[in-house]
């Protein structure tokens, strides 16, 4: 993967190797699907919204929506930055605007664009954005600004307003095409919110993982990566400690460590002034997550 300017310049960070700069997007819906595959689709339970939960000394009673409850040894609160979980086990918790930072995205058909399989630019007016193929019929074109200002017009206007940061003499026209060719209604745009650095992350029979514990800005693009990471640490200290309580606490300590790092490299890329500094510092991000994952089976 390359980065570039406005005008099309391709930019990569010195002294680092392919490796550090490959990059994977799963589409959610496949992704859903592996998942579901590997647990077991019978195990999943739809529409059953978490409210809240009461935690015992031996269990955790678990309060659904529609006033149903279940009894369970360990809650694990994926449940995402907005999570219910963590509003009980850490009040005061909500998850909070980032800096005016908005973001657009969606999935598109690939068209006749005789474009590169995958594209970052880093814009004028604190601009990000590109697409990439995540397979041979679709795309996902997405484009952010830090400190975005009014917003007037459709999603569609603002989107496009946005990706003219990124677009001189000709560059980008693909992303430009694909941003006015998308339906309004398949236009995804959101204010990005964060959540608050926690004091605590678990209890003796709860425990929260992903965004739910630490969602972050996607300008990194690793949210995912690292709740999966969460989901490797969690069951390999949950096999070798039988001592839950005692477990949960060894999962918070590692992962709120790493996190403490990340953070560091998701402010240092945010503030990047322009492509060469942008690729400098992910690229540093990139070789970091890669040479400090953490061993699971």
């Amino acid at each position: 993967m390359w980065f570039f300017n406005p005008a099309g310049d391709p930019v990569r960070a010195p002294g680092y190797t392919d490796r550090d700069h490959q990059f994977l997007l799963v589409p959610r819906p496949e992704l859903n699907s592996l998942l579901a595959d590997t647990v077991g689709r019978d195990r999943i339970r739809l529409d059953a919204h978490v409210t809240g939960y009461t935690e015992t000394g031996s269990d955790v009673v678990v309060h659904l929506a529609d006033g149903e409850t279940l009894r369970t040894d360990l809650l694990i609160g994926s449940d995402g930055v907005h999570s219910n979980v963590r509003k009980q086990l850490v009040p005061g918790s909500d998850a909070v605007p980032h800096s005016n930072h908005y973001a657009w995205r969606a999935i598109v058909p690939t068209g006749n664009q005789n474009s590169e399989p995958t594209v970052l630019t880093v814009g004028h007016g604190r601009t990000r954005g590109g697409y990439a193929r995540i397979a041979r019929d679709r795309a996902m074109w997405m484009v952010n600004q830090f400190d975005a200002g009014p917003l007037p017009g459709s999603k569609r206007e603002r989107a496009l307003e946005r990706a003219r940061y990124l677009a001189e003499a000709g560059w980008n026209d693909d992303l430009l095409s694909m941003i006015a060719e998308t339906p309004e209604e398949a236009i995804l745009e959101n204010q990005v919110t964060l959540v608050p650095e926690l004091p605590h992350w678990t209890s003796a029979r709860v425990a929260l993982i992903g965004d739910a514990a630490h969602g972050l800005s996607p300008h990194i693009a690793s949210g995912g990566t690292l709740g999966i990471e969460d989901v490797g640490v969690v069951r390999s200290i949950l096999t070798a400690e039988a001592d839950l309580e005692k477990a949960l606490t060894t999962y918070e300590h590692a992962r709120s460590a790493r996190f403490d790092t990340v953070r560091e490299h998701s402010t240092a890329v945010e503030h990047a002034g322009d492509a060469v500094e942008f690729a400098q510092r992910y690229a540093a991000f990139s070789h970091w997550m890669l040479t400090t994952a953490p061993a699971t089976p």
